[in-house]
């Protein structure tokens, strides 16, 4: 009988540390354990106890290294800006693991955190946020102000939020979003608090429901903030933000269709007026208004180059207010049930001599006089954009016509444009150097004349693609995949048969 021998076993050795890996160079390690010397020579332990250290003191722990026996954490030789800058350098990916190394290095990843979107509100409001990131840049506080279960299986995606729902979520009426479904105005008001003196460097916020007195307390607390967007906001509440003049980019959503529904009319674009006096881009979502409004915002935001106006709400004649902008670069309309239902005579429309840009997007284009009046204001621009807007056949668009200074124009899902309707107008524009045509089913490239693909010629830029249906048949054809589908259509029917 032979006898095995019994094999060894194998020593398993614990896995190289992450700061191990950092210093496999010798020379690095002697450095550092000189350095280690000669800073428990010059300082005491109860100077550098774990327990008293500052997140924000820039100190080095050395005291760290006595408990680790053999294989001591050399990082904690290291400075905390020394380690920040060591984060700073890795990708997004790696923060977050690297965050769970030890307390230490929990504390470094919250100083190097701007953006967060936050959802429970006790973490703010206990001031937990603000300790854990002291320097936050960019907030959204949307989902933590809609009170609903966070471990809800439905979640609801609408155009500007998305939080979660479950069986028991009611809503009174149509709106999904009321009084009901929001957390206190007092709770949202400390929060605001709490986040305005831990943040003094904040410069985006995204809010809902938020009252006058919370936003002062962001307006005098926080100097720098730029971006604002307000969710369910009114009048009275953007008195609040009047204190705000440094804001740059505001977004105001007074009516979300289907979600939640608030007002926003004269009064409060007189009082944003009058305070955001260095507004360089505005959006006006779901927003009622007039001439008296658009107005104030022309004569009083001397800096702004931007607006837009999203399913808006303004009453008739408020596009003769869009003269007193001058400096108005960029016009955009979206999801605009109208234009200007009555926009007046033409000597008092007047014009926007600086504007460039003009696009319409998801537009019901049913008014010609309406049409007509805003080319009269826009005759200036340099770039015209139609996007899926409806009603937009060739007599509509031949009022484009007055634009004599377009160098570009876009043209998507226009289906009632035909390629006599585009060849009218674009023969005028002399200037013409980019033009780009998707999914405009009745422009035929058969109808193409001379005189049009000449213009094509000398274009700069050419983005032909009116007819959708050539385009699926040209990225087909060579495949046979139309001829088998033709066979294999008529070899069911005989079957059938």
């Amino acid at each position: 009988m032979q006898l095995t021998p019994k094999r060894k076993r194998k020593i398993l050795r614990r896995p190289p540390s992450l700061p191990e890996l950092w210093f496999k160079d010798p020379a690095i390690k002697r450095f550092l354990r000189t350095l280690h010397f000669r800073s428990l020579s010059s300082a005491s332990a109860s100077d550098f106890a774990a327990e008293d250290y500052d997140e924000r003191s820039p100190r080095i722990w050395p005291e760290k290294s006595r408990y680790f026996g053999a294989s001591n954490d050399l990082t904690a030789l290291l400075s905390d800006e020394l380690l920040l800058r060591i984060f700073s350098k890795l990708p997004d990916s790696q923060r977050n693991s690297n965050s769970l190394v030890c307390k230490r290095w929990l504390i470094l990843h919250g100083r190097l955190v701007r953006s967060l979107k936050l959802f429970d509100w006790d973490f703010l409001e206990s001031g937990r946020l603000v300790s854990r990131f002291p320097n936050l840049t960019d907030v959204d506080l949307v989902p933590a102000c809609i009170d609903a279960p966070r471990n809800s299986g439905i979640f609801l995606t609408h155009k500007f939020v998305s939080f979660h729902l479950d069986s028991d979520f009611s809503s009174n009426g149509f709106n999904l979003i009321d009084e009901e479904n929001l957390l206190p105005h007092a709770s949202i008001d400390r929060g605001l608090r709490v986040i305005a003196r831990g943040c003094p460097n904040l410069r985006k916020l995204v809010l809902i429901g938020a009252t006058e007195i919370g936003l002062a307390s962001i307006a005098e607390e926080c100097p720098n903030l730029q971006e604002l967007e307000l969710h369910r906001c009114t009048d009275l509440s953007l008195r609040g933000i009047a204190a705000c003049q440094n804001l740059q980019i505001l977004k105001l959503i007074g009516n979300a269709y289907g979600c939640y529904r608030s007002v926003v009319s004269d009064i409060g674009l007189t009082i944003l007026a009058h305070g955001c006096k260095r507004l360089v881009k505005l959006e006006l979502i779901g927003c009622e208004g007039s001439y008296d409004g658009i107005k104030a915002i022309g004569q009083c935001c001397d800096m702004l180059e931007e607006l837009t106006l999203s399913d808006h709400r303004m009453d008739k004649g408020w596009m003769a207010g869009l003269s007193f902008c001058r400096n108005l670069k960029t016009l955009r309309l979206q999801s605009c049930k109208k234009i200007d239902s009555n926009p007046g005579p033409a000597e008092y429309l007047g014009s926007c001599e600086t504007l460039e840009r003009l696009h319409l997007q998801r537009c019901q284009i049913r008014d010609r006089k309406s049409l007509k009046s805003l080319f009269f204001v826009c005759q200036g621009v340099r770039e015209i954009v139609f996007q899926d807007c409806w009603g937009l056949d060739n007599a509509m668009f031949y009022f484009a016509s007055i634009c004599r200074r377009v160098k570009s124009l876009s043209l998507e899902g226009c289906s009632l444009l035909t390629t006599d309707g585009l060849e009218s107008v674009v023969l005028y524009w002399k200037e013409l150097k980019m033009l780009s045509v998707v999914s405009c089913n009745n422009i035929k490239d058969y109808e193409v004349t001379p005189a049009l693909s000449s213009l094509f010629s000398v274009l700069k830029k050419l983005k032909w693609r009116p007819d959708s249906r050539s385009l699926l048949s040209s990225s087909v054809s060579g495949t046979g995949m139309r001829k088998k589908g033709r066979k294999f259509f008529k070899r069911v029917k005989s079957t059938r048969k």
